[in-house]
């Protein structure tokens, strides 16, 4: 019973820590932001801030893995749909919905990006999930224009993304997805034909 207890407190812990991270970054660089700002954030002591992290820079990688892999398991939940849809309709509609569920993590995340990089692991992710889906669409026989292929749409979903976040999410999410589709399309048309 005291280790599921401590268990439950160390959870508790590092999601305060994390949460009191990102409530600083909305204010300050993330450079500027010291393990004594986060652990008075969440008003917690020095000493289990170190129980759980190193400093503030592994709490950030800890706090944008947790993210990635909540996004890797929802792609992966959807992506066999998307492969037989053939559009990327299933998978954008619900990976839309949870970055509009943590729309403020996301948002700090990508306004810090020069700390950490979040974009590039996005964009691994993005690439690796998508391999599949270009190999199943299109059968590249030259594999290098299918590596071009994937990173330009992974960069270009991430664009789409910091853009809908820098217009407060004005454009609608149906209009969104309608031009990702576009977009995709477009990309891919003159370059592999559809199998």
């Amino acid at each position: 019973m005291a280790k599921n207890f401590d268990d439950r407190r160390a959870r508790r812990s590092r999601r305060l820590l994390k949460e009191s991270l990102l409530a600083l970054m909305k204010r300050k660089e993330f450079s500027e932001i010291s393990v004594r700002d986060v652990t008075d954030e969440a008003d917690m002591n020095r000493g289990t801030f170190y129980l759980h992290y190193s400093g503030t820079a592994q709490l950030l990688q800890s706090l944008e893995a947790d993210l990635l892999e909540e996004l890797e398991a929802l792609i992966d939940a959807h992506l066999q749909e998307t492969m037989d849809d053939g559009t990327v309709r299933p998978l954008l509609e619900p990976l839309l919905d949870f970055v509009v569920e943590r729309q403020e993590t996301w948002a700090v995340l990508f306004a810090g990006d020069t700390a950490s990089g979040f974009s590039q692991a996005l964009q691994q992710l993005i690439r690796k999930k998508g391999a599949g889906v270009v190999e199943t669409w299109f059968h590249p026989h030259a594999s290098a224009l299918g590596d071009y292929l994937l990173t330009f749409l992974a960069w270009g979903f991430i664009g789409l993304l910091k853009e809908w976040f820098a217009q407060d999410m004005a454009l609608p999410r149906e209009k969104l997805i309608t031009a990702a589709q576009s977009l995709a399309d477009g990309a891919t048309a003159g370059l592999f034909p559809r199998v």
